[in-house]
């Protein structure tokens, strides 16, 4: 298990992007029906596509959105053999009264992290009063870190400084998020269920007051628990017009079903959609999304699907408002 500790720094200009997000974070999702927010979104977002890289590009881009001054925790864990690829960002604002919790998705260039979303499972997760079946390989990157991410939250909880534990903050925990883009939304979405299942984890899940996942894949198997309306109020779900990998695994692997709100990106803006992506139908769909990543754009545009479609940055432009700059100073 491997943990970082690294502090951002105070933003220089054209920065920050916003103000004071801390505020932002604070006023929205107060309650389950609040309803989606723009700059959480935004916020989100950002830190979910940084969350493939290094813990110094997380906290520099944090601050530069307006979260200066942070303690930025990275948590990992990998396992080649057993198909472990668990990597979490926690970032606490100056204040100590938010949290962000991003999980990271899967590497492009790391076969291993492929093969264990491919790991469809069943397994049932293990909660209080009930056991619902779960894509194995995402709740077993959940379950690599898991103990670690809920250290760091109690730390949080109890007016702790992630930066230092030794040391305190002016506030405990009020507002949690949790993200992730890919397989980091469907670890979020996971470890929402647990904090939300298991008792001993109730004052963390009291102060959860939203998840926010960008094209995440199906982790639940049908039939929902009720826990998962529950948890569903509080997960908004983004997904580009032709991202495919929400619409994974396919029919074929099992009955997996999205919960929560999904929001889909469609003539320039998001909108809410009245019903949840499907599965896959056919896998013969696969092969032609990853060829339409190298056709001319014209051929691209006319595609079902497109893998192109699922990266980060792609995301994260859509999710900037228009009247601010982007996380590298410029406007767009």
């Amino acid at each position: 298990m491997e943990i970082e500790r690294l502090k951002g720094a105070a933003p220089a200009h054209p920065f920050p992007v916003y103000q004071d997000p801390v505020a932002s974070l604070l006023a929205a999702h107060r309650r389950d029906d609040s309803g989606r927010d723009t700059v959480v979104a935004h916020l989100l977002g950002t830190c979910a596509g940084y969350a493939y890289a290094d813990t110094a590009t997380v906290a520099t881009m944090m601050t530069r959105l307006g979260l200066g001054d942070t303690a930025c925790v990275r948590v990992a864990q990998a396992v080649d053999a057993m198909l472990v690829f668990s990597t979490a960002y926690l970032v606490q604002s100056r204040c100590g009264r938010v949290v962000i919790l991003c999980y990271r998705g899967t590497e492009a260039g790391n076969l291993g992290n492929w093969l264990g979303d491919a790991d469809t499972g069943p397994e049932p997760m293990r909660l209080d009063q009930v056991s619902p079946e779960v894509h194995a390989g995402f709740y077993r990157n959940v379950r690599a870190t898991r103990l670690a991410v809920l250290d760091e939250l109690q730390h949080a909880l109890e007016g702790r400084s992630l930066l230092d534990p030794g040391t305190s903050v002016d506030h405990p925990l009020e507002a949690l998020y949790l993200t992730g883009h890919s397989l980091g939304g469907a670890m979020a979405a996971l470890l929402a269920l647990s904090l939300a299942g298991i008792a001993e984890h109730r004052a963390i899940a009291d102060r959860l007051r939203a998840v926010y996942t960008f094209g995440q894949p199906m982790a639940l198997i049908e039939p929902l628990p009720a826990l998962g309306d529950t948890v569903g109020r509080k997960l908004y779900r983004h997904i580009t017009a032709r991202d495919i990998i929400p619409a994974l695994p396919p029919a074929r692997w099992g009955k997996y079903v999205h919960f929560g709100h999904e929001y889909r990106h469609s003539e320039g803006e998001w909108r809410r959609a009245e019903t949840p992506t499907t599965r896959l139908a056919s896998l013969r769909e696969i092969p032609g999304s990853l060829l339409a990543f190298f056709a001319t754009a014209k051929r691209r545009d006319s595609s079902r699907y497109a893998m192109a479609e699922h990266a980060p940055h792609h995301y994260i432009a859509r999710l900037r408002p228009a009247d601010r700059v982007t996380e590298y100073g410029d406007r767009c």
